[in-house]
């Protein structure tokens, strides 16, 4: 059987640890001690390193990690600019409609690019799950450091094109914030209302909000909503003149940079 845990990390990131009672592979290890600890804990061998991208909180644990385990680095050799360096960890380059095959934790992933946040992002399919890194939050997105918004609308639009039941692993625990942005955009919706109070409980308890699934995401994420008539008069409210879906969502991401919650 796989599992699937999260290990906290710095301020607000996960680690995913997918692993079968014995072999382990971590996604996005931006430190190495908690990874080790909890190895060590579990009795867990390291066999592999999955990263979505190159930011450090995602890739600073891994020249330690490969000291005590020499496993493959598996993610996007190269940020597709070439005045910008890739991520120089990566043993095996991964693009567009690649699989990767684990041979233990028995795991097959699908290999998606996933631009927006990153020009080098991709995600990892498979059934029942996604490892999105920093496309698609609990309740948001990624900012939109590299490439253009088009870019990542198209990366969100194909992550919600999964099946609704899809398990949605991303890196970072920002629900609870990305939810008041989100009562913010649609105040009326009463699945935010829930989800916030949902959240609340959880981070109450000091357990993760995530993962989350494709429907609850489409429910409540405003990233995933910009079409809808409530978040778009609410942006006309702030001057939103263009309101085709990209018009929106770009409108959107600028309100979140800057959010303040009242």
């Amino acid at each position: 059987m796989i599992n699937i845990t999260a290990i906290p990390a710095l301020q607000d990131n996960y680690i995913w640890v997918i692993h079968d009672g014995g072999q382990a592979a971590v996604v996005d290890p931006g430190e190495a001690a908690p990874v080790l600890d909890f190895l060590a804990k579990n009795r867990l061998e390291l066999t592999a390193i999955l990263c979505t991208h190159r930011h450090h909180d995602h890739i600073d644990g891994i020249a330690k990690l490969r000291e005590v385990y020499n496993v493959p680095v598996y993610g996007r050799r190269h940020s597709g600019n070439p005045r910008i360096p890739g991520n120089p960890h990566i043993t095996d380059d991964l693009r567009e409609g690649d699989r990767l095959k684990l041979a233990a934790p028995a795991v097959t992933f699908g290999i998606i690019e996933v631009p927006g946040h990153l020009d080098d992002h991709i995600a990892y399919l498979t059934p029942g799950s996604v490892f999105c890194g920093d496309v698609l939050f609990g309740a948001g997105c990624g900012r939109n450091f590299e490439g253009t918004p088009a870019q990542l609308l198209h990366s969100l639009q194909r992550l919600a094109q999964l099946p609704d039941s899809t398990q949605v692993y991303c890196a970072h625990e920002y629900t609870a914030a990305n939810l008041r942005f989100a009562l913010a955009c649609e105040p009326g919706n009463p699945a935010i209302q829930q989800r916030i109070e949902a959240t609340r409980r959880l981070r109450d308890a000091n357990l993760p909000t995530l993962p989350s699934n494709i429907a609850l995401e489409k429910a409540t994420n405003p990233f995933l909503r910009c079409t809808r008539p409530a978040i778009v008069q609410t942006l006309q409210q702030r001057g939103l003149s263009d309101t085709s879906e990209l018009g929106a969502f770009t409108a959107m991401r600028i309100w979140k940079n800057g959010f303040q919650a009242a």
